[in-house]
């Protein structure tokens, strides 16, 4: 089947369209349908009406955004309509709701008359928190968005100027940067007089760009004073005086060529004559002025943005509207302004020059990204971009006096944020907050990496110690870690304590302490040397003597081996269960699932055991646990040894812990699903759903949360490793940065408390 074919059948299959409106309340009873509708509906009205500002709390106002088009330049198909161009106004408002969480209306309006059109958006004022304004055509577009603008009191931003032109200067800024140019030295030659290429060549001028340096060209040539024809009040802000006439001319020698024309604009000849390192941002879609081969094969020094996504540096303007929307609703903005627009210039330049987290590599095939001519601007899928932009966007917009309702903490505004990226990092981000340290660092937990060679291993060293969480120490050569660090340009780890376990001063005491705790178990002298000399060994070690608080490891080997070393070191603590716990998370429930990855059929005692710390690890989180046995049987439906062990297990909890709701043996239903339990089995303990979920066995329990991440949409958090003496976990070997920072986090809040407590 062609592209095009899977293009139509994506929009046609199933449910038509790309979008549908979901209820953000219940509506299932009679007293639902009361509150929702009428006569409830009538208090919030009520308080409306005498204070209209109170919309924002009572509506979804203040979270909604129209994409309104006349489809009079829809993409790179010109003026086919409305109706035509609703599909990239339905494709808009998905891009809102992904990756920033807002809430759309596409609009499409039948009319060509620029004050008709004005005139329609300005009535919609009431319903909307901000006007996201697309594909309206030349010249027209800048007129209805500065009337607009003028007229009403809410965000008002067309995208196509604007978002070009965010993305392209925070491009710009990098490529500068990266060729040693300086903004006011350079020419810079633009191949297009529309919308777009206005609005970037105004912004390329608040960046530094020089109004002397910069030529315009549109379909009839160069734009210079005393041409008559073609020319409009906007395009004569960039009459230069100039003998260049064509774009050949006009890109002799020229610094930076930036095109939001036609494919083909530029040539191989026209490219070579360019002056040294040319910066060309090729941005016309869906086939650029030049393409990246054919700039290649003529220039090695080019530094090359476009507009697609099988090339480096794609200017995607989806880096822009839905965190700059994010940002100005959520203080309230009265408007978007150059301020706004510049702090979004500005936060992604920055953001571009930090290292990439694995989820982008994940979402681009594998590929690594690191800031160079093949890397500028952040890529689309990076979930920074959300926690970069709006707050820059947001504080910009309190500094130039256009928001109405003032973010007073913008640290726990980009919490905030974070959480809209995924159930985890709320979690974490709590978890931060509890161990994190503005002490001198070695005043923070110290968490020991056997496997400090590893590349995921460093770069998570790297965010542990911007986040102040922990004191990373690397177990490994030196001389590699270091050549590795420079290779990765992790510059914050430059004071990282490194250290290579053959030549530790206490290597000999470590080896004869480990002997002394294994000599009655078989272990000679010369096995304990050669294991310590293993940095698991020697970094579980390190934690039992005292010499570190916490310890990480299996990002290298499977998790049996990764384990071994902790429990031989370390081991459990008196009456203990070693055992592995996972917290699924999912939009609205957060649950803990154990024994996920240690006990292959653990006895009754030792379930009781691993769901006690289970329960005790929910608390952890600030969750209050309600404990399910879970089964095949529901409650003696049918006896057999597997379910009395769970029911066994569930007795004994009681016993041991009376101050922990527990119930079983019950089926996974019954444990989540309340209406069940009130329907048939109203003598269970748990009447809200069950939020700690142990399993019979190893099986059932790797299964279980093994389905929940790649098929039930829930993300997970470890595994934890509860029952052992001192703070250590085990990662899957398929883990990536972030899951190690998150560790990371838990390790240390395990070595903190357990201070305390010794305290």
């Amino acid at each position: 089947m062609s592209f095009e074919n899977d293009a139509l059948a994506y929009h046609s299959s199933g449910r038509k369209g790309k979008i549908e409106v979901i209820s953000s309340k219940p509506c299932y009873t009679q007293r639902d349908l009361a509150l929702a509708y009428t006569p409830g509906v009538a208090e919030p009205c009520k308080v409306i009406a005498k204070n209209p500002e109170k919309v924002y709390e009572y509506t979804s106002k203040g979270n909604l955004v129209a994409v309104i088009t006349n489809g009079t330049a829809v993409l790179g198909l010109g003026n086919i309509g409305p109706a035509a161009g609703k599909p990239v106004m339905e494709g808009k408002g998905i891009l809102f709701k992904r990756f920033a969480d807002i809430d759309v209306f596409d609009l499409e309006l039948d009319t060509q008359d620029s004050d008709e059109f004005i005139n329609a958006v300005r009535l919609l004022e009431p319903t909307f928190g901000g006007i996201n304004l697309e594909d309206l055509k030349a010249p027209e577009c800048f007129y209805i968005e500065e009337e607009l603008k003028r007229t009403m009191n809410i965000p008002i931003f067309h995208d196509d100027q604007h978002g070009t032109a965010i993305i392209s200067g925070a491009a710009f800024i990098n490529a500068l940067e990266i060729t040693g140019k300086k903004a006011a030295d350079c020419k810079v030659v633009f191949s297009g007089g529309g919308a777009a290429a206005i609005a970037c060549a105004k912004l390329f001028v608040t960046l530094g760009v020089q109004h002397k340096n910069l030529i315009m060209c549109d379909s009839k040539g160069v734009i210079y004073k005393g041409r008559g024809e073609g020319i409009n009040k906007y395009k004569e802000e960039f009459m230069v005086d100039t003998k260049a006439r064509t774009l050949k001319d006009a890109m002799m020698d020229a610094d930076v060529f930036v095109g939001v024309s036609v494919k083909g604009a530029v040539t191989k000849d026209i490219l070579k004559g360019m002056a040294k390192n040319p910066i060309v941002f090729a941005m016309a879609n869906p086939d650029p002025e030049i393409t990246y081969d054919d700039a290649m094969s003529v220039r090695k020094d080019v530094l090359m943005a476009t507009g697609r996504s099988d090339y480096p540096n794609q200017v995607n303007n989806v880096l822009g509207f839905p965190f700059i929307f994010r940002g100005a609703l959520d203080v309230r903005a009265k408007a978007i302004n150059e301020e706004m627009k510049i702090a979004a210039v500005h936060a992604l330049a920055k953001l571009a020059r930090e290292d990439v987290p694995d989820s982008v590599s994940r979402a681009y095939g594998g590929k690594t990204f690191r800031f160079g001519p093949e890397y500028i601007i952040p890529k689309p899928f990076d979930p920074r971009v959300l926690l970069w932009v709006a707050p820059a966007v947001a504080d910009a917009a309190m500094a130039s006096g256009v928001a109405r309702m003032p973010i007073k903490n913008l640290d726990e505004y980009r919490e905030t944020l974070e959480r809209l990226l995924g159930g985890t990092r709320g979690i974490i981000r709590n978890v931060i907050n509890k161990v994190k340290s503005s002490t001198d660092i070695n005043g923070l937990p110290a968490i020991v990496f056997p496997e400090g060679q590893n590349e995921k291993v460093l770069r998570a060293c790297q965010i542990i110690l911007e986040e102040r969480v922990a004191r990373p120490i690397i177990l490994g050569s030196d001389s590699y870690v270091r050549t590795k660090m420079k290779e990765l340009d992790l510059h914050n780890l430059k004071d990282l304590s490194i250290i290579q376990p053959i030549k530790s001063e206490k290597f000999n005491s470590y080896v004869r302490k480990f002997h002394e705790m294994r000599k009655r178990r078989g272990m000679t002298f010369d096995e304990a040397e050669r294991l310590v000399y293993d940095p698991n060994y020697f970094g579980a070690m390190m934690v039992h003597m005292g010499d570190a608080d916490g310890f990480i490891n299996g990002v290298t080997q499977n998790y049996s081996e990764s384990v071994r070393p902790i429990l031989r070191v370390l081991g459990t603590q008196t009456g203990e269960t070693a055992a592995g716990l996972y917290i699924i998370v999912q939009k609205k429930r957060t649950l803990f699932f154990a024994d996920t990855t240690v006990n292959i059929d653990p006895t009754a005692e030792q379930l009781a055991t691993i769901a006690i710390n289970s329960a005790d690890a929910a608390k952890f989180f600030d969750v209050q646990p309600r404990i399910a046995m879970l089964s095949f049987s529901n409650f003696g439906s049918t006896r057999t040894p597997l379910t009395m062990k769970m029911r066994d297990a569930a007795e004994i909890v009681r016993k041991r812990r009376p101050d922990l709701i527990v119930d079983g043996e019950m089926q996974a239903d019954t444990a989540v699903d309340p209406n069940i339990v009130k329907e048939l089995f109203p003598f269970c303990e748990i009447k809200d759903g069950a939020n700690v979920l142990i399993f019979p066995d190893l099986n059932s329990g790797n299964i279980a949360y093994k389905l929940m991440q790649k098929i039930g949409n829930a993300e997970a958090i470890g595994p934890i490793l509860m029952g052992v003496t001192k703070p250590a976990n085990v990662m899957q070997r398929a883990t990536d940065v972030n899951d190690l920072v998150n560790m990371a986090v838990i390790t240390a809040l395990q070595a903190k408390s357990m201070k305390t407590h010794n305290a």
